[in-house]
């Protein structure tokens, strides 16, 4: 009779590990399976972002009448590639490029140099109300730039600094709010031991960042000097605002002054020149991917 319970009571507690085994086996398929999804929608999304682009180049060797066809026509009949030339000689498209290289490099440089102090004020420095500061600069990202930029303009040629590249220096050394959260979490994650060691030594704040903290965030640097720099390179609105033909970049040039003799644009040699202005983000962006996902990553750390 005890034997028989016993007998039972085994069967009953093996019962259960069949349908585990076979449940488990059940759920690999399926991981199989969101996994290719997964690639899937990864190829798909991939295809979606390259798409503008490989548009962009398909029109720059088309001719106007290819342009133009209806229905339009997806691949061009004899490539021409007359149009990077016109994009080169029709207008001053290499100073044009220094003024933008100029204007992205200064403004690129300054807004790193004092995102990177002001995001280590915030993770280092304690003092009363420093949250609520950072929430402070956090909400401002919130606010669209055209919102703010013709009161900007208006106190911009107040001052006479209109037509002068003075403003980008100006918001440079301002700061960016989403480049100091980037450093200030990116700070948060060192170590404090590395912080003591420093002030039992005798280092001050301004020397411990300059000396321990700056060579530590390279990854952190070079993203936000890589951000910072495709903001000003691509941004169009405040150079044709700011700026006169002279000192303005290639953003506006490409946009405004490629014409025929009766003053229509040119589309084909507009996009021959798009083309062309991708170049130095897209060389900057294959150098420096790597410090950039790093940056990501650990930013993303709790300090």
């Amino acid at each position: 009779m005890a034997v028989t319970e016993r007998a039972g009571t085994e069967r009953i507690g093996a019962e259960p590990a069949g349908p585990e085994r076979g449940s488990a086996a059940s759920t690999r398929p399926r991981y199989r399976l969101s996994t290719a999804g997964l690639y899937i929608l990864l190829l798909g999304l991939a295809v979606l972002f390259a798409g503008p682009i490989g548009w962009l180049m398909l029109a720059a060797l088309k001719s106007r009448a290819e342009w133009a066809a209806l229905p339009a026509k997806i691949l061009p009949g004899d490539a021409q590639w007359e149009n990077f030339t016109h994009a080169l000689t029709d207008i001053n498209f290499v100073a044009y490029t220094a003024n933008s290289l100029f204007l992205s490099t200064v403004y690129a440089l300054l807004v790193t140099a004092t995102s990177a102090l002001v995001g280590f004020g915030f993770a280092r420095l304690r003092g009363r109300g420093k949250h609520a500061l950072f929430l402070v600069v956090l909400s401002t990202m919130m606010l669209p730039q055209i919102l703010t930029l013709l009161p900007t303009y208006v106190l911009f040629a107040r001052i006479g600094l209109v037509n002068t590249y003075w403003p980008w220096v100006l918001w440079g050394l301002a700061a960016s709010p989403y480049l100091v959260f980037l450093f200030r979490q990116f700070f948060a994650a060192i170590p404090r031991e590395l912080e003591d060691a420093a002030i039992i030594d005798g280092c001050g704040w301004l020397r411990m960042f300059v000396r321990i903290f700056l060579p530590l965030s390279w990854p952190a640097l070079i993203t936000s000097f890589l951000l910072s720099f495709t903001w000003t390179w691509g941004d169009f609105i405040a150079p044709a605002l700011l700026l006169d033909v002279d000192h303005t970049t290639l953003s506006v040039a490409i946009t405004s002054w490629y014409r025929d003799p009766r003053g229509n644009a040119i589309p084909t040699v507009q996009a021959a020149a798009a083309a062309l202005y991708m170049v130095p983000v897209l060389l900057i962006f294959l150098f420096a991917q790597r410090y950039f996902i790093r940056s990501v990553v650990t930013s993303g750390i709790k300090g």
